[in-house]
């Protein structure tokens, strides 16, 4: 058998994606995720094991059992607005998770990860697009738990010799082309699925936090990246650690933000239903503006986003009319279509 790759939250969103595109290139895989938030449905030609990354020797088994050689880690809680009402959860799962992960890999001698990081690390930007470079000043304990993973990732490397690559990627969005795979819009607070399911009339209102932003239409702006584009950052980034890479920390986005009203333009487009709003006040701590130089990636990788705002919406939409119910194979499909 091939050495194998771990995928922790390999069942969740973002990891499925990765999974299947790894399977598809012929890579051994195996899926640690305790199933939370994510669904054995979504994991497509691997083995799962389903469990806790704070579960030691769960790893240890894992590791041994597939003779893993790399890592790819996207378990963990990632809400902000969640993060601020129990700080505990998101240190505990999200830092305490990581370093039981680290220690299980420096005993398995797995010394390549890849991280799914988050501009979250940045908080409220000072300039704009944001780089690397950029003071790292979390808003959330969300953010502040991927910042501390980045750090010990950057302690592992120099006192163990785990290289690594953390992705910091913008606002995830968008599904399979063909409509097979997307995020679980019950599992999720993401502005996308949530106005899909408005939508599609199976949810409630989209709530807009703040109509004052000093933006173009008074909505946030944010840079989303379509779901595929972070696949091939992700497959990029593991075969650069294969062939030597050291360790470093890479943007993912567009460079083409796009805000809140102008994301519900493009579903009412693409879907012919425009979701009905509501209006709240802003969230403590949403910046107006935020999206990504990515160019060190495009340096480092050769990693540039494909896809734009027009298909994000239009592989969302073709999966959440389909797949009303996420990946629950018993539930009746086309119910809100």
């Amino acid at each position: 058998m091939k050495r194998g790759i771990l995928v922790s939250g390999g069942a969740g969103y973002v990891g499925s994606h990765v999974v299947r595109r790894l399977v598809e290139a012929g890579r051994t895989v195996v899926v640690v995720d305790n199933l939370e938030s994510g669904h054995p449905d979504a994991v497509q030609g691997a083995a799962l094991s389903i469990g806790d990354i704070r579960d030691s020797s769960l790893l240890d088994k894992v590791i041994a059992e597939y003779d893993v050689e790399s890592a790819l880690h996207f378990a963990g809680y990632k809400n902000p607005g969640d993060s601020v009402l129990a700080p505990a959860q998101y240190f505990d799962t999200n830092v305490n998770g990581s370093l039981v992960l680290l220690n299980a890999l420096e005993r398995g001698g797995v010394e390549r990860v890849v991280f799914s990081s988050s501009c979250a690390i940045y908080g409220t930007p000072k300039s704009l697009p944001i780089s690397e470079s950029a003071p790292l000043r979390p808003d959330s304990p969300y953010g502040e738990s991927k910042k501390i993973v980045e750090q010990m990732l950057g302690w592992f490397d120099t006192c163990t010799g785990t290289r690594s690559v953390s992705l910091r990627y913008f606002n995830a969005a968008g599904a399979a082309l063909d409509g097979s795979t997307g995020e679980d819009w019950s599992q999720t607070a993401n502005l996308i699925p949530v106005a899909m399911k408005a939508a599609l009339g199976a949810g409630s209102p989209v709530r807009i936090f703040g109509n004052d932003y000093p933006t173009r239409d008074g909505t946030a702006v944010r840079d989303y990246v379509h779901v595929l584009d972070l696949v091939d950052a992700h497959v990029g980034a593991l075969k650069y650690l294969e062939a030597g890479g050291s360790t470093t920390a890479l943007n993912l986005g567009t460079g083409r933000p796009a805000s809140v009203l102008e994301v519900l333009d493009e579903i009412g487009r693409v879907g012919g239903r425009r979701p009905p709003v509501e209006w709240a006040d802003r969230r403590r701590g949403d910046p107006a503006v935020v999206y990504a130089d990515s160019s060190l990636a495009a340096k480092t990788l050769g990693w540039k986003a494909r896809f734009g705002m027009e298909e994000i919406i239009q592989s969302a939409w073709r999966w959440h009319s389909a797949n009303p119910h996420g990946y629950d194979r018993y539930a009746l499909a086309h119910q809100y279509a």
